[in-house]
């Protein structure tokens, strides 16, 4: 099966459990990996037939931008819930890091894979 990736996806969201991330906006870096067969937006060389990164990205930075979650557990199963439920992806791979929470570390987060139920 295809995949179709979206790489370094920052979007700025109030996110956190503790007081002081409450009163600011902190960026967020998403990676997504989405199975998706490609033969046919090959074969017919159209727009509407593919799995469209930019619809894909506009969506996540809408929802991530007005979302007020304490985890970033719960946000990743979130927008990876989007990217199924809305774009029919069969499977996403996504990655959501919060760049800086660590001292000494680049960044901390969560990884996770989700399928579309087969029923």
């Amino acid at each position: 099966m295809d995949h179709v990736f979206i790489e370094g996806l920052e979007i700025e969201a109030l996110i956190g459990i503790y007081d002081w991330e409450r009163r600011i906006r902190q960026p967020l870096v998403f990676d997504l990996e989405m199975t998706f067969d490609n033969r046919i937006p090959a074969a017919s060389d159209a727009i509407e037939d593919t799995l469209n990164y930019k619809a894909v990205s506009k969506r996540i930075i809408e929802y991530v931008s007005q979302s007020d979650f304490g985890l970033v557990e719960t946000l990743a199963e979130r927008v990876a819930a989007i990217v199924i439920d809305e774009f029919g992806v069969r499977r996403v791979r996504l990655k959501l890091s919060k760049p800086g929470a660590v001292r000494g570390a680049r960044a901390v987060g969560v990884s996770i894979v989700r399928e579309r139920d087969p029923a």
